[in-house]
């Protein structure tokens, strides 16, 4: 069930222009500055909003050609906004349930089946619950519910977390995790937040002025950024592993020294730029010391990439006053520092 856009459309000054596939079972998250064309994009998936030219289709059925569009509740999509928008009037349950008695469900199956998808975001004794008394977290759980509830055939969020607060934030994050796991549709996610991308999403797709700049998986994107927005926003190091008392054992050998209170699986990122580099052992604050070696210098932008091989892979971004007076060159042996405190971490 592939979702195949290759499109074009016109929205105020924004000429957009698309083309993508998502896999059945695979997450996209679609990353880009504020005006890129996200949410534009979303809402032409939608239908929202027609496109010029082009198409979007799902599983070989077109759903929009430009001269002809199927309806948007025709096209068998879920949404999952920044704010919930849950009917005021509504009990969580009966807010769970619209959809399916929108496709045409008796009410008593409805409310069984809305029922079932509230207990499995957790919320099963928040039925009768009124939106006005539920937590930020809850009303997004209860949404997240809402979406599910009548099997779309695809999946779209639009910044999900954005707007839970810090406390509720790393909770849903991992709850969201596992429901995108478990669906077995395309799913595009929207987000500006680049921890959600990197725990969420298979691919990242980043659109710069309704353009296409970067799609590629989170590894390689991270390892080398095509773009300043793209290096200040995903140019980081990923570790994943298992942490335990504020150290996290990586998932290929080694371990770092975090600040976190977390434990379980997690993810630890760390920007080039926090990554120090010394021709010998440093003295001094930093956790975590390597001794290391230079497999590449890149240029990057207004500053260079070092990447650095060993048993913990790192890329450090330094000025070119700093590569030059440290007279580092490929091959050349370093010691690569990282303090815990520039490390931030997510539970998986």
């Amino acid at each position: 069930m592939t979702l195949a856009l290759d499109f074009a459309l016109r929205r105020g000054t924004l000429d957009l222009a698309i083309r993508l596939e998502v896999a059945p079972g695979e997450t996209l998250a679609l990353v880009g500055p504020n005006g890129a064309g996200k949410s534009s994009c979303l809402a032409a998936i939608v239908g929202i909003v027609g496109i010029a030219r082009g198409h979007i289709a799902l599983d070989g059925r077109l759903l929009d050609e430009g001269t002809r569009r199927v309806p948007t509740e025709d096209r068998g999509i879920g949404c999952l906004f920044q704010e919930p928008l849950l009917f005021p009037h509504l009990s969580a349950l009966d807010n769970v349930a619209f959809g399916l008695r929108a496709q045409g469900l008796a009410r008593s199956a409805a409310r069984a089946r809305a029922r079932e998808f509230l207990a499995r975001v957790g919320l099963a004794d928040c039925a009768a619950m009124r939106p006005r008394a539920l937590s930020g977290g809850q009303a997004q759980r209860v949404a997240l519910a809402r979406a599910l509830a009548p099997a779309p055939r695809v999946l779209l969020l639009d910044e999900p977390l954005a707007a839970v607060d810090a406390s509720a934030r790393i909770a849903l994050r991992r709850e969201l995790r596992d429901h995108l796991a478990a669906f077995a549709g395309p799913r595009i996610l929207v987000t500006h937040d680049a921890i959600d991308a990197l725990a969420l999403a298979d691919r990242l797709a980043v659109l710069e002025e309704g353009r296409l700049v970067q799609v590629d998986v989170p590894a390689r994107i991270c390892s080398a950024p095509g773009s300043r927005y793209v290096a200040d926003l995903l140019g980081l190091n990923v570790f994943r592993g298992r942490l335990a008392h504020g150290v996290l054992q990586l998932e290929h050998g080694g371990q770092l020294v975090v600040v976190s209170e977390l434990s379980g699986p997690a993810m630890a990122t760390a920007h080039p730029r926090a990554i120090a580099l010394f021709l010998e052992h440093p003295a001094g604050s930093p956790r975590n010391v390597w001794e290391t070696r230079i497999a590449a210098i890149e240029p990057a932008i207004d500053r260079v990439r070092v990447r650095l091989e060993g048993p913990i892979p790192l890329v450090a971004e330094l000025t070119h006053g700093a590569v030059d007076g440290l007279g580092l060159a490929p091959g050349r042996r370093v010691f690569a520092a990282i303090k815990a405190t520039e490390i931030a971490v997510v539970a998986l």
